[in-house]
């Protein structure tokens, strides 16, 4: 267990450069797409399916799953639901299983999936539950943010961070980018809300008054499960759940 190495790959458009095999890899979209993902899971539902493209998703909406779908922020017409993760609260659709599609984080599993040897979602709503499992793995770990659009964003990194830094114990920085990100989360961790206010996807979204959503997601440990991806679906990892 020890010399175990973590790594952060700070957008999608770099995980050539990773070599995923044999690790674990943690999928982070902090805004909003994996806290929607912890929480509906948390929340009673049974399953989540990522989908690359619109179509895809809608073509499972065919077979009884709800649909979830965000382009730029907004809900895309027609579906059921877009992407925030206060709406799964109260077991609103607990038993259900969800189709989901996002500009950035359901690329980032895509993309991910066929090489990992566990892809796990990460969000600062199960951060401890998250860190207390990596800790227990022999595995290798790679955070892959799901940034915006290719480039690199601040929430998803900050969150890199905080688990760097929950695993400094355990898990050798292999590189720059854990060390970095780890340092931007120590400067700013108790002022997180307002630090993030400041970054351009925060900005972006709250254009479409999504305030709660950020303070929500910001929330730490308000769940104890993680997401685990088994075949084209996420569930709940067996071993952290109540």
């Amino acid at each position: 267990m020890d010399n175990r190495q973590i790594d952060v790959c700070l957008s999608p458009e770099l995980i050539n450069l990773y070599d995923l095999k044999g690790q674990i890899v943690v999928v982070i979209d902090i805004l909003r797409a994996t806290s929607c993902m912890v929480t509906a899971l948390a929340e009673g539902v049974e399953s989540i399916r990522p989908v690359a493209t619109l179509d895809e998703c809608q073509q499972l909406g065919k077979r009884g799953y709800l649909t979830a779908a965000e382009r730029g922020g907004e809900q895309v017409a027609g579906f059921d639901l877009g992407n925030s993760p206060r709406a799964y609260l109260e077991g609103a659709y607990a038993g259900k299983k969800v189709a989901v599609t996002t500009t950035n984080g359901t690329l980032a599993i895509t993309r991910s999936a066929p090489f990992a040897k566990q892809v796990l979602i990460g969000a600062f709503l199960n951060l401890s539950a998250l860190a207390g499992y990596l800790r227990q793995q022999p595995e290798d770990v790679v955070l892959l943010c799901a940034g915006w659009k290719g480039k690199v964003n601040m929430e998803d990194t900050l969150f890199a961070g905080a688990l760097v830094s929950m695993l400094r114990d355990t898990h050798e920085p292999c590189c720059d980018s854990p060390l970095a990100s780890m340092t931007l989360y120590e400067t700013v961790k108790n002022q997180l809300f307002d630090y993030l206010m400041q970054a351009s996807h925060a900005r972006r979204l709250s254009k479409f008054g999504v305030e709660d959503d950020i303070r929500f997601s910001l929330e730490k440990d308000v769940y104890q499960v993680i997401p685990v991806l088994k075949g084209d679906e996420l569930v709940m990892l067996e071993s952290v759940a109540h």
